[in-house]
């Protein structure tokens, strides 16, 4: 098993909706990486019994968590609550790479 991980070397696009694979699945977490080339969107959706979190590794995206609206930079942790509605959108030029982690991880 590999423990240490570029996330780079995982990066990708399709043009028909966003990006997205996973890099780690274990007994209590998932962690993938989500690619938003410009204007993707990751629609609003919620995960009942798992936490969600975000890291913007490059790209700004506009993220919704529940009611709140913000703009995330890279650098920036989004922490999208268990049964509370998330989602993003690239709203810049480039790409958008977040590193995503899911706890609990899926069943």
């Amino acid at each position: 098993m590999n423990h240490i991980l570029d996330w780079r070397a995982h990066a990708g696009s399709a043009a028909e909706k966003f990006y997205k694979t996973t890099l780690w699945q274990g007994e209590h977490v998932m962690v993938g990486l989500n690619c938003l080339e410009p204007n993707q969107t990751q629609g609003l959706h919620s995960h009942q019994g798992a936490d969600k979190l975000y890291f913007v590794l490059e790209g700004e995206g506009k993220f919704t968590i529940g009611n709140e609206e913000r703009t995330a930079i890279a650098g920036a942790l989004v922490v999208a609550p268990a049964g509370i509605a998330h989602g993003v959108t690239n709203m810049s030029g480039a790409r958008l790479s977040l590193l995503v982690a899911i706890a609990p991880g899926p069943k």
